[in-house]
């Protein structure tokens, strides 16, 4: 009689991850309203998000750990270009007529 197959235990890193990537998809929607940011900007932000969705789709089951990543990276670059357009490009500040 054949042996039943072994089954791995699932690994939560990569539950984690998507979780982490719903999370800054709400931090990239809501930049218009918060910090004032162009339309171009959350289109280009969106675009890195999808990105980095597909590649966690991807790696869900063949790099399970690594998945947990991208959130963050995505997060950095979000933080990167937020940062920098207030600095640099007067994003966020108010109105004085």
């Amino acid at each position: 009689m054949p042996q039943p197959p072994v089954r791995e235990p699932l690994s939560p890193w990569p539950f984690a991850g998507m979780i982490g990537m719903a999370c800054v998809a709400f931090l990239i929607g809501a930049t218009p309203v918060v910090v004032g940011t162009p339309w171009w900007v959350v289109v280009v932000l969106g675009v890195v998000w999808v990105v980095a969705f597909l590649l966690a789709i991807q790696w869900f089951t063949a790099r399970p750990r690594t998945v947990i990543v991208l959130p963050v990276v995505v997060a950095l670059v979000w933080l990167g270009t937020v940062l920098g357009g207030a600095a640099w490009l007067g994003w966020g500040l108010a109105y004085t007529g």
